[in-house]
């Protein structure tokens, strides 16, 4: 079982929790700033984002959720494109809500033209997303002989299990599969605290 290289468990969970937590900081600065700003504008934007505050914070768990099965060695990043598409497609109604917001504010008709237009933008980039995650996947699976032969990738455990008593068998028994599922785990805990050990 190989980890992704590229995107750790421990950096990506610092990096998604850091941009959470800057949106609430976000949020919590310019909500004090309407006591000293007057400007109509700035207010009717500070209430458009406290009106979309759940959704923001939704599709940050989303992204935080899609990078942290994206950072899982396979096969358990496969949830990550699905995962992934679904917030795409919220981020899609943030945007036709700031359309909203701006048809609001300026008397414009966008909100209208973008929203005809979402019906088939959606289905698209919701597809697109999941072609392009999977095909990510696979491009690390076909590029997975070059990753062992890499000297400076490590594997965390790696057990075997030979057994010449018993006769030979296509199926796995069900003592072989709890073994590889507490090597799995031990191999996401051991991980995990790698990262950990690093950041500090």
């Amino acid at each position: 079982m190989r980890w992704n290289r590229n995107n750790s468990l421990g950096g990506v969970f610092v990096s998604r929790m850091t941009g959470i937590i800057c949106l609430l900081i976000f949020v919590v600065l310019a909500n004090i700033l309407t006591y000293y700003v007057k400007s109509p504008v700035y207010h009717s934007g500070v209430n458009f984002v406290n009106e979309n505050f759940w959704l923001l914070i939704l599709i940050s768990v989303i992204l935080l959720a899609a990078g942290l099965f994206g950072a899982f060695p396979f096969p358990l990043n496969l949830p990550a494109p699905i995962i992934r598409a679904f917030g795409s497609v919220f981020c899609i109604a943030f945007v036709l809500s700031v359309f909203q917001w701006v048809d609001r504010t300026s008397g414009t008709t966008l909100y209208q033209f973008f929203w005809v237009l979402a019906f088939l933008v959606v289905p698209l980039v919701f597809l697109i997303v999941l072609a392009s995650g999977y095909f990510e996947i696979m491009r690390r699976l076909w590029l997975q002989p070059n990753l062992d032969a890499d000297p400076d990738v490590k594997v965390v455990h790696q057990e075997t299990h030979e057994d010449t008593e018993q006769p030979v068998s296509d199926g796995k028994s069900w003592d072989e599969i709890s073994a590889e599922f507490r090597m799995m785990l031990y191999d996401i805990i051991h991980r995990f605290r790698q990262e950990i050990k690093k950041k500090h």
